[in-house]
């Protein structure tokens, strides 16, 4: 049987592919689906976030709905390796709300530790790009001349 030798990109291009799946995943399953499963009340408590921190008072529902929709979709962009940058930017926005509003609400920094540190990861994907093992990379790559 033929040994399989990762060369040091394909390590760094796995790496990036795990760390966008894992993050994809939770991002589509744990954040993004409750919040648009909940509805419109969810989504107006979400966008009250914009009037506390940036003094955006109209369209809560609407903000609120943008902030899950980003999470949700961003999150499968993640894992598919499309729109990537705007993905990871949308939700990285999405992250820095959560956490001012979580500060705000008197929870402190220690409060607001994962959305830092989701924002920290997004932010690392965003300068680092999605790797080679995306959907279109492996789309391509299937296609059959002809």
């Amino acid at each position: 049987m033929d040994e399989v030798k990762l060369q040091s990109n394909d390590r760094v291009d796995l790496g990036l592919f795990v760390l966008r799946a894992g993050l994809g995943l939770m991002f589509v399953f744990v954040h993004g689906s409750p919040k648009l499963i909940e509805g419109v009340s969810k989504w107006r408590a979400l966008g009250s976030a914009f009037n506390r921190l940036l003094g955006i008072s109209f369209a809560p529902a609407f903000w609120g709905f943008a902030a899950a929709i980003s999470e949700f979709g961003g999150g499968l962009c993640l894992i598919a390796g499309i729109f990537f940058r705007p993905a990871c930017a949308l939700m990285l926005f999405t992250m820095a709300i959560a956490v001012g509003a979580i500060i705000r609400g008197g929870y402190g920094i220690n409060g607001a530790a994962q959305p830092v540190e989701l924002g920290i990861a997004l932010l690392a994907l965003f300068l680092a790009g999605p790797g080679r093992f995306t959907l279109p990379i492996l789309l391509l790559k299937t296609k059959t001349p002809t």
